[in-house]
């Protein structure tokens, strides 16, 4: 077993499909045929099922492929250290991000920050909804990730105050108010989103015994906002979540407000690779200004 069959599995885990891994490790579609072929007959089990809809681990391969990254963490993070890791000249970071609360408004000033202090050293960002990107920091798919905090599962540094706020049409009779009494939302026909906000929002809803009609269930941002827009719904997000609102659309408060804190997050800021722990360190001084 070799580093580099390692790598090809996690890349066929990833892709999903030997030419995408291919294409992602450089190499060719045969090279990572014949690495995987040496894998699965150096442990005699299989790895991975191939059919029509792609390639995907089984019950071996999953648990190999936990080991897989943690192994090519560690050697990586050597790497690192044996070349420069006290000028931080290079390397690789994995960041997990959920969206526009932390892709459109932390990230960007944070991340120009750090390229210009570390040039060398590439930051790779995989976008999805945040359970995705708790799993993907348990799973050791990224090293660093944002989290809905507190979390116990991480070791997490606060970064940004959120709160859930009403997205309303502006002509709708709930815009006159200063904050809109979640109960209001009982009755009125709803569009929920069915990205990282939905989970919690149904809670919330709930709690405070609003009944609304859930007609539509979009995971973009742009179709709630268009479907408010026309006055079509009313809706509910995390307002770091949302843009400017469109014309036509206003947000307000809710009552009793909803409060959400989201937090930079790492399995073991101890164990944390010196690119990993840089770019933790900045983020803590960008939250502290």
């Amino acid at each position: 077993m070799t580093l580099s069959q390692l790598e090809v599995l996690i890349a066929l885990a990833e892709a999903r499909s030997f030419s995408r891994a291919a294409m992602r490790l450089g190499t060719t579609q045969s090279a990572v045929s014949h690495a995987l072929r040496a894998l699965e007959s150096g442990f005699g089990v299989r790895l991975v099922h191939r059919d029509a809809a792609g390639v995907s681990m089984t019950d071996a391969g999953e648990r190999l492929l936990l080991r897989a990254r943690e192994m090519t963490a560690l050697a990586a993070t050597v790497t690192q250290e044996l070349q420069d890791a006290s000028a931080l000249k290079t390397g690789t970071l994995r960041i997990g991000s959920f969206g526009p609360t932390s892709s459109m408004n932390l990230l960007p000033p944070w991340l120009a920050a750090f390229r210009r202090s570390h040039p060398g050293v590439q930051v790779r960002i995989d976008e999805e909804s945040d359970e995705v990107v708790d799993q993907w920091l348990v799973q050791k798919r990224v090293e660093l990730g944002f989290v809905i905090a507190p979390d116990e599962r991480f070791d997490v540094l606060p970064l940004a105050h959120d709160e859930f706020v009403a997205i309303l049409p502006a002509r709708h009779p709930l815009a006159r108010k200063a904050s809109v009494p979640i109960a209001a939302f009982s009755g009125l026909d709803f569009v929920l989103s069915e990205a990282g906000g939905g989970p919690v929002i149904e809670p919330i809803l709930s709690r405070h015994g609003a009944r609304p009609e859930v007609l539509y269930r979009f995971t973009q941002i742009v179709s709630i906002l268009a479907f408010v827009r026309r006055g079509l719904a009313v809706s509910m997000a995390a307002r770091l979540a949302l843009p400017d609102p469109p014309a036509g659309v206003v947000y307000r408060p809710l009552s009793p407000r909803q409060p959400r804190a989201v937090g930079l997050a790492c399995l073991d800021i101890a164990k944390l690779s010196p690119v990993a722990r840089a770019f933790w360190d900045l983020a803590a001084r960008e939250a502290a200004k």
